[in-house]
């Protein structure tokens, strides 16, 4: 479910960088220009801009005894003899010569920092205009001793414009829960000018008033969607380059090994955004969105939660059977409150044969089935599934076994499919299975849609050259009503 307004307050109460904050955040920014306009600094000062996430309205609340960052830049004109690095030098010991700033301030290669303790830094960079030519924009790196062209403002229109085309703010929104995510769950290193610049990059002109960008959970899971499959096309990293100045790639502090990770985790993460988008039940909704953004998500609903799922798991005891001859009512309880609700040996009936191959010393688990549903075996498909999501007695499905977070089945490995049905139609005709059975062609396999119940998909890789298991899925179960 896309649970909207859990999803408003969740931003609100969790996400977002407070009123208070903000305010505390602005007073500070005001002081710090005084100070610049007064201090002894030879530059002539042109003005001030926000950038960085302050600007972008993508800022989000430090984790418990975290400060936040903002980023100022301070325009000025060209000082005659100056260097790079005087720009920054100088800035430095102004601020370290003041008593106001003197212990709280550091001086880094492109900007000063002001820290206030346990609460907020606020980075201060000179951007000099007009040295090269009118109109030019650089900052200046201090230990290069070099000018670097910049295009800070120009960025930020670029970014309000994606925001424009998303409707509602959402693009803003899903960006913060996205650094949310990424700063809870620490999986994948990604800096924030990257992330929110991948996320703008999925969004184009036709985009405006679609259903793709409808709400905040919907845009969510566009844009991971959208993503991950921009990412899964480019196993090798790629330059992602400033929309405004293509001279710079955002990219290129990432190392080979730290792309890979965040196209693997990004690639999960999509998996389990859609899951709980398509989740049935609110209950079993809530408990799926908290596995991707922790126990703050819908934090005021946890006893109806728990209470749903404990009256959805008493509901599935009566209709449970030990032969896996499962009562009709089970598939409208899993509608109701998710597959959560069954018990943790529902996968492992005991008509369920065992592998006969031998096995690696690690068998992996990085294998996925991929489901498609068809109204005929020829057919073009009608949708993708996920595990339990709900389908009519008609028709069949393609399933396709990938490896290692989308890649297909390599050369030298073979795949066979373990089918099993369960529910009393099934096992009352005798075909309840749970055996082995090879690919209907070029590894995937076509099953009909035939019994009222939950049933049970599931891959295994094999070694050609000595027979032996290496890889299995996770249960894929599809619930037919």
């Amino acid at each position: 479910m896309k649970l909207v307004p859990q999803f408003s307050d969740f931003l609100r109460d969790t996400v977002n960088l407070n009123a208070t904050r903000i305010g505390l955040l602005e007073k500070s920014v005001d002081a710090i220009k005084d100070f610049v306009r007064q201090c002894e600094w030879d530059p002539r000062v042109r003005g001030f801009e926000e950038q960085g996430s302050w600007a972008h309205d993508t800022i989000i609340r430090p984790l418990s005894g975290g400060e936040f960052d903002a980023d100022l830049l301070v325009k000025v004109a060209p000082v005659s003899g100056w260097t790079a690095k005087d720009y920054v030098k100088k800035l430095g010991e102004a601020f370290a010569d003041s008593a106001t700033y003197g212990s709280k301030c550091k001086t880094w290669d492109y900007c000063v920092t002001v820290t206030y303790a346990g609460e907020r830094k606020i980075d201060i960079a000179p951007l000099v205009m007009d040295r090269k030519h009118a109109g030019s924009l650089e900052v200046c790196n201090r230990l290069a001793d070099e000018f670097e062209d910049s295009e800070p403002m120009h960025y930020t229109v670029w970014l309000r414009d994606k925001n424009l085309l998303s409707g509602s703010n959402s693009f803003r929104k899903v960006t913060r829960l996205l650094k949310y995510l990424r700063d809870i769950k620490t999986t994948f290193t990604c800096p924030s000018v990257l992330l929110t610049t991948l996320l703008g990059m999925q969004i184009d002109f036709h985009d405006k008033d679609t259903e793709a960008f409808a709400d905040v959970p919907t845009t969510l899971r566009t844009l991971m969607r959208r993503l991950d499959d921009w990412l899964q096309a480019r196993p090798v990293k790629p330059r992602v380059e400033n929309p405004h100045l293509r001279s710079e790639d955002f990219a290129a502090g990432w190392t080979d090994l730290q792309y890979a990770n965040f196209r693997s985790f990004i690639h999960k993460y999509r998996g389990w955004i859609d899951e709980a988008y398509d989740m049935e039940g609110k209950a079993a909704s809530i408990l799926a969105w908290r596995k991707i953004f922790g126990d703050g998500f819908a934090k005021g609903e946890t006893a109806i939660a728990a209470a749903s799922i404990n009256e959805g798991t008493s509901l599935i005891a009566t209709l449970l059977s030990t032969t896996a001859a499962h009562l009709d009512g089970i598939v409208d309880a899993v509608r109701r409150y998710g597959l959560s609700i069954l018990p943790g040996n529902f996968n492992r009936p005991p008509h369920m044969e065992e592998p006969a191959w031998r096995r690696e010393a690690v068998v992996s688990t990085d294998v996925a089935v991929i489901a498609r549903r068809h109204r005929g075996r020829d057919s073009a498909p009608d949708r993708l599934l996920r595990s339990g999501d709900i389908v009519s007695r008609d028709g069949g499905i393609w399933f396709e076994a990938t490896v290692n977070g989308g890649q297909p089945v390599p050369d030298g490995f073979r795949v066979q499919w373990r089918i099993t049905n369960t529910g009393a139609m099934a096992l009352r005709l005798n075909n309840g299975r749970g055996k082995f059975y090879a690919p209907t062609r070029q590894g995937l396999r076509w099953e009909e849609l035939q019994y009222r119940g939950i049933h049970i998909a599931e891959a295994f890789i094999i070694r050609v050259r000595d027979d032996v298991l290496v890889g299995q899925s996770p249960p894929f179960n599809v619930v037919i009503e």
